[in-house]
């Protein structure tokens, strides 16, 4: 018994020990919707267009994310694929990972399953919260996820602040009906952006959705056949419950 304790706490230990450390990073919160297939669409387009360069989806095949997001193959193929991949080909992407790990300190991770690694309100976070960091090698920093050896790839759209952006404490996005509430979460900035605040914060909101679709691309379905199953057991309890009282109503 003892060793059965032991072995228990030995595996939610590393679960701890994550929760205490994080405690005190305060992020800004996003709802997915998975059923939000012009959100998704524009979020494959954003990924495509600034993440596909580095990051890979090594674990997902483009016809799979066409399919599910309603989108002809002819058109993913014209529009959403630049390395001369088939549709039924795994995303993958053509950079060294060794020489990667030079330019940036580490390779770029792969994005398949980084929604359910770090979360939907961390990357929502995350993508936000870079501004100028005149220490740093690529000159900026993230208010999120310190020292990152990422350069701020969306700057032409977001801009770059000048200071510490305020994340976790106003900006977010209103799951019911879309608006952003507290859209600027800097001060000063260094570089002006093509986009408004609100604009970009969803813009963010359609990339992180498109991401955390990436790490469970059937939720919508097992969400819709669990729904199915708790039916079909209620339905079922309350045959089983009257067969049983029909058995037992002659035992005294």
């Amino acid at each position: 018994m003892k060793k059965l304790i032991l072995g228990l706490f030995m595996t939610v230990l590393p679960a701890l020990t994550l929760a205490a450390g994080g405690s005190d990073l305060h992020l800004d919160t996003m709802e997915p919707d998975h059923t939000n297939k012009p959100s998704l669409q524009r979020g494959a387009a954003l990924f495509t267009n600034y993440c596909m360069g580095c990051h890979s989806l090594e674990y997902a095949r483009y016809k799979r994310i066409a399919e599910d997001l309603e989108i002809p193959d002819e058109l993913y193929e014209e529009n959403l694929i630049f390395t001369g991949a088939k549709i039924g080909e795994l995303i993958q992407i053509g950079m060294d990972k060794d020489a990667a790990a030079d330019w940036f300190g580490s390779a770029p991770p792969d994005l398949t399953l980084v929604s359910r690694v770090r979360g939907e309100d961390w990357l929502y976070s995350y993508f936000r919260a870079f501004y100028k960091d005149d220490t740093r090698p690529l000159g900026v920093n993230n208010a999120v996820f310190s020292n990152v050896g990422m350069p701020h790839v969306l700057v032409g759209m977001q801009g770059l602040c000048a200071v510490p952006p305020k994340i976790g404490t106003n900006a977010s996005v209103d799951p019911l009906s879309g608006n952003v509430r507290g859209t600027d979460i800097c001060d000063e900035w260094a570089i002006e952006g093509s986009m408004e605040p609100a604009e970009f914060n969803r813009a963010m909101y359609d990339l992180t959705n498109f991401l955390s679709y990436m790490g469970d691309p059937v939720k919508v379905e097992r969400e819709r056949l669990g729904l199915l199953v708790l039916i079909f057991v209620a339905v079922f309890f309350i045959f089983a419950y009257l067969l049983n009282r029909e058995y037992w109503k002659d035992v005294h």
